[in-house]
């Protein structure tokens, strides 16, 4: 097995990270994987929440994400995010302004398109869950 994994995380504004690590934690919209390295290639789609950097046993980086995806081969995990910011500089303010602007998204789709709904449904409610996590 290699050592280490390269973990990148890039907004549309900057490069966030760029450093080896044990294991990377993603959100997935199947769910969260830990990517370690040797993983099998994969483009997974991200949902809201946490991307989690492991070194020496411990949770080195923590950032919020707001969708994306992730390009996962065995010696790197790229997340390109739609929005993403470390968690220590997330104030509250910041995801509950995600909060907010995905609430109103769904009450602008709530009566028309029903795949469009229940996206903003799902969207809010993972945000919501990173708000309270940090809570």
């Amino acid at each position: 097995m290699p050592n280490g994994l390269t973990l990148e995380i890039v907004s549309p504004e900057e490069l966030l990270l760029s450093e080896t690590v044990d294991m990377a934690i993603i959100p997935a919209v199947e769910g969260d994987i830990g990517v370690l390295p040797g993983h099998a290639p994969m483009i997974v789609s991200l949902r809201a929440g946490l991307v989690r950097a492991q070194v020496a046993g411990t949770t080195a980086h923590e950032f919020v994400v707001v969708g994306g995806f992730a390009e996962i081969t065995p010696e790197r995990c790229t997340v390109v995010a739609t929005e993403a910011v470390p968690l220590a500089a997330a104030a509250a303010g910041w995801i509950e302004e995600r909060v907010r602007a995905a609430e109103a998204a769904y009450s602008r789709t709530a009566t028309t398109d029903e795949v469009e709904e229940r996206e903003d449904a799902l969207r809010l409610a993972q945000l919501g869950s990173v708000l309270r996590a940090r809570a």
